[in-house]
């Protein structure tokens, strides 16, 4: 009998991967998107959830540590290997004010990540994972007045030009790409974070997407 062979996708991202309720908290892992595709995708899969609240893609942050994104991703491709899938989601915290970077300077810090996949030296015996890069949810328009801070208006407008951005870099780069923006938004609670009815949403569009994907690779 031969031996089964499990697919194994990281959800490398921020506290909307790692599931932030709106005003605080964490959503069971069911109501969780990385929970929800685990359910949707079946035993044939396994999910692991890499998702830290305000981390961000290259950048330090000198008032919350440990949050930069190109600092542990490495970590996280070695310690999981083989991988099939990784699954960018992040952005979001790059566009708080103290880092004054526009859209096209947060894709730039993604599209680092997509080349360290990319590029990682997994071994011989390892299969050098697909990359779907996922351009953040928008920020609500009151997002300066959220109990989360380090946003601003100027925020929000940046949010709404971050899916033309990352759209190019995965273009350029070759690997695949979702406009979470297009399925997912914030909760009015905070305007930053999803509610379980945004999570559910999410998680339906990446699942169709990695359906195409596996269809493709069987042809």
């Amino acid at each position: 009998m031969g031996r089964h062979i499990m697919k194994t996708i990281l959800c490398f991202g921020d506290s909307n991967t790692f599931g932030t309720i709106p005003g605080g908290g964490r959503w069971e892992k069911y109501i969780r998107w990385p929970g929800k595709l685990q359910t949707l995708l079946g035993e044939n899969y396994e999910v692991i959830e890499e998702g830290c609240g305000g981390r961000t893609t290259v950048w330090n942050d000198d008032l919350e540590l440990y949050k930069n994104g190109r600092t542990v991703l490495p970590i996280m491709l070695a310690s999981h290997k083989p991988l099939d899938y990784v699954i960018i989601s992040l952005g979001t915290n790059d566009l708080k004010t103290r880092f004054s970077l526009l859209p096209s300077d947060i894709a730039m810090g993604a599209a680092q990540l997509v080349k360290l996949v990319q590029t990682f030296p997994y071994g011989k015996h390892y299969p050098i994972p697909k990359v779907l890069l996922i351009s953040p949810i928008e920020l609500g328009e009151n997002i300066e007045n959220s109990v989360f801070t380090g946003f601003n208006k100027d925020s929000f407008f940046k949010s709404l030009h971050l899916s033309d951005a990352f759209q190019k870099v995965a273009a350029t780069l070759n690997c695949e790409y979702i406009n979470a923006a297009l399925y997912a938004h914030p909760s009015p609670v905070d305007c930053l974070h999803m509610d379980s009815k945004n999570h559910a949403a999410l998680a339906d569009a990446i699942f169709a997407r990695l359906t195409e994907l596996e269809a493709q690779n069987k042809l």
